[in-house]
C-alpha cells in the first residue's frame, strides 16, 4: 500500500488496483467522547461549521504530523477503508511520501502513526522523488531531472540522478500559505472576514501567479462577515487583486527554485536545460504557475500530467518494482 499523507488530502495506492482513496486529511472529533465523528471528505465539510463540544481538525501542519493521536485515527480509518469487504493483508506494506526537509523526530513519528495504524512494515520515501516516478520522469537514468512538488504545507524542490537525490530544498510555502495571503488581503483592503475554506475557493476559481489575458475580466463574488458593521456582507473581486495578494509566497518558491539551480552542478543543469522542469503537486493546477517559474528561469516548465496523483502513484510504482527502486527509499524499513 502507497499512501501520500499530505497536509491537504491523503491519497492511497494498492498494488494492482491503482488509486483506491483520496480524501481531504481533516478529522472532526467529539470533544467530550474524544471519538472521531467524522473522516476526510464528510469532516471537511464541518470546517469552521462545528459547534462547540466538535472540532474540525487537520492532523497534518506543513506537511508533518502536528497531532499524532488524530493523524493515527485517521490514518487508522483509511486503512480500514480500503481493506473493507477483503480479507488477508490487514497488515499490509506501507512506503508513505514525506517531505524531505523533515527532521529524524518528524518521521519516526510518521513511522511510528503508520504502524500503530496498522503497518507491517513501514518504509518512508522523499515526495519529490516519489513525485518524479509518478509523473514518469527517467530517475533510474544518468540525467538531470528537476521536480517542483507544491503540496498544501510544502514545496519540494529537487534535482534527482540515479535514483538518488543530487540536491533539495523544502520550503513550508505552498497552498496553504497562499489561500492565508487571499484571507490576509480580504481583511485588510475589503474588511471582510473569510474563512480557509472561502480563501481556497478564491484561489481555485479567480487565482493566478501571472499576468494572463483574461485576467483583469474575471470577477467573483466573496460572501463575509464585515469588520465594521459586524455583518454579513458581499464584496467583489478581481483576479489581478488575488495574484497580487498572492505574490509573496509565489515569490518565496520563486526564490527556492532559483537556489536549487545555482547549486546545480554543471552536466546536470545541462540536462534540466535540455529536458524543462517538472512541476508537481495540488499547487501545479494554479493557473499560469509554469509560465511563472519559466519567465523567471529561463528554463521550459511542464506540469504532469495528473498533479494531485505524483506522489502517491510513485509510491505506487515503487512498490510494483520493489527490488529495483529499493534505493530510493530514505527511511529504513521498521518491523514493529
Amino acid at each position: 500500500m502507497g499512501i501520500d499523507l499530505g497536509t491537504a488530502n491523503t491519497l492511497v495506492y494498492v498494488s494492482g488496483k491503482g488509486i483506491v482513496l483520496q480524501e481531504p486529511s481533516v478529522v472532526a472529533i467529539d470533544q467530550e467522547d474524544k471519538v472521531p465523528l467524522a473522516v476526510g471528505e464528510d469532516a471537511k465539510k464541518m470546517l469552521g461549521r462545528t459547534p462547540g463540544n466538535v472540532v474540525a481538525l487537520r492532523p497534518l501542519r506543513d506537511g508533518v504530523i502536528a497531532d499524532f493521536d488524530t493523524a493515527e485515527l485517521m490514518l487508522k480509518h483509511f486503512i480500514r477503508r480500503v481493506h473493507e469487504g477483503r480479507t488477508g493483508l490487514i497488515a499490509p506494506r506501507i512506503v508513505i511520501g514525506i517531505p524531505s526537509g523533515v527532521t529524524g523526530v518528524e518521521r519516526r513519528a510518521v513511522m511510528e502513526a503508520a504502524s500503530q495504524a496498522g503497518a507491517r512494515d513501514v518504509y518512508l520515501i522523499d515526495e519529490p522523488v516519489a513525485a518524479a516516478i509518478g509523473a514518469g520522469l527517467p530517475v533510474a537514468e544518468p540525467t538531470g531531472n528537476m521536480i517542483i512538488d507544491i503540496g498544501g504545507g510544502t514545496t519540494e524542490v529537487a534535482v534527482l540522478s540515479l535514483q538518488g537525490t543530487v540536491l533539495s530544498e523544502s520550503v513550508r510555502v505552498a497552498g496553504d500559505e497562499l489561500s492565508e495571503a487571499i484571507l490576509n488581503y480580504m481583511k485588510k483592503v475589503h474588511n471582510l472576514v473569510i474563512g480557509e475554506r472561502t480563501a481556497e475557493e478564491i484561489k481555485i476559481t479567480i487565482g493566478s501567479a501571472y499576468p494572463l489575458d483574461d485576467d483583469d475580466d474575471i470577477l467573483m463574488d466573496v460572501r463575509g462577515l464585515h469588520l465594521l458593521s459586524g455583518l454579513p456582507r458581499t464584496v467583489t473581486v478581481k483576479g489581478a487583486e488575488i495574484r497580487e495578494a498572492m505574490s509573496e509566497p509565489l515569490s518565496v518558491i520563486i526564490e527556492a527554485v532559483k537556489r536549487t539551480l545555482e547549486r546545480t552542478p554543471p552536466e546536470l543543469a545541462a540536462d534540466i536545460i535540455d529536458r524543462g522542469i517538472m512541476l508537481a503537486g495540488g499547487g501545479a493546477l494554479l493557473r499560469g504557475l509554469d509560465t511563472l517559474i519559466s519567465h523567471e528561469t529561463g528554463i521550459v516548465v511542464h506540469v504532469a500530467a495528473d498533479p494531485l496523483s505524483c506522489v502517491v502513484l510513485g509510491t505506487g510504482r515503487v512498490l510494483e518494482n520493489f527490488k529495483q527502486l529499493e534505493r530510493v527509499f530514505s527511511g529504513r524499513s521498521r518491523n514493529f
